[in-house]
């Protein structure tokens, strides 16, 4: 939103329709009222501020905050993310039931342990703790040994992995697993890391997805969602995966792994 504000604010031609999508929900029913709109140009609108208020305080919500404490004082401390990550590990020297911690300060890491050479991401908590089967599962599927002595494991916690200080760490491995909920989150999880990790980054699924069809039995949420991870599965070239979701209509979450 804040580019659009800044061209308008500069008397710049902006995609209209477009900015109307970046805007909240409030201000977007009231457009109208806030905006004069005249077209120039193919997709290209010169847009005038009828409501200045209104406009500086689009402008005030659109300035990204410099760090957590003023994004608090903008009303949504998530619109900044953290400066700090603690990340959950299990490592040769920490074999478990207790992982270890890895803090992520920046570009700064504090690890008590000499990081292998690979590294595994679980991404629940369940499959986490039980990271034997998980490795076990990887190295099934993906046709190499995995193990303690030659692959970390870590917890990806939803979207905390994904944070830009986190994918530096792991961009010190030489290859990083994806065990991700075969779903449109865990999809785009995996978008995310291979975006900024190219190569390093492996999404870890069967080679063949037949065998596995009856443990797909998560009913997406909505239509959206379901079409999205298809969509997702075929960009990243995952094929069979795409197949998988359109033959159950349902997605696989990686708890049925641990269903042996």
């Amino acid at each position: 939103m804040k580019t659009y504000l800044d061209k308008i604010r500069r008397g710049e031609p902006v995609n209209y329709p477009a900015f109307l999508k970046k805007l909240p929900e409030r201000a977007r029913r009231v457009h109208r009222d806030l905006f004069e709109t005249r077209k120039v140009s193919v997709n290209r609108w010169l847009v005038t501020v009828i409501d200045d208020a209104t406009f500086s305080k689009l402008v005030e919500t659109a300035e990204a905050p410099v760090n957590r404490l003023e994004a608090a004082k903008q009303g949504d401390s998530h619109r900044h993310v953290t400066a700090v990550s603690f990340v959950l590990a299990y490592h040769q020297r920490q074999p478990g039931p207790r992982p270890d911690t890895v803090v992520v300060v920046g570009g700064d890491v504090d690890m008590g342990f000499v990081p292998a050479t690979n590294v595994l991401v679980i991404e629940n908590e369940e499959n986490f703790y039980r990271y034997r089967r998980m490795l076990e599962f990887s190295s099934e599927v993906l046709g190499i040994p995995l193990t303690l002595a030659n692959c970390d494991v870590v917890l990806g916690g939803g979207n905390r992995i994904t944070q830009p200080s986190s994918l530096q760490w792991l961009a010190g491995y030489r290859k990083v697993y994806c065990a991700f909920d075969y779903d449109m989150g865990g999809l785009q999880m995996f978008t995310t890391m291979d975006r900024v990790l190219r190569d390093k980054a492996c999404f870890v699924q069967p080679s063949e997805w037949k065998p596995w069809l009856s443990r797909f039995r998560m009913l997406p949420k909505t239509t959206e969602r379901f079409t999205k991870a298809v969509s997702l599965a075929e960009d990243l070239g995952f094929v069979d995966l795409a197949r998988a979701f359109r033959s159950t209509g349902k997605f696989m979450e990686q708890e049925m792994i641990l269903d042996d």
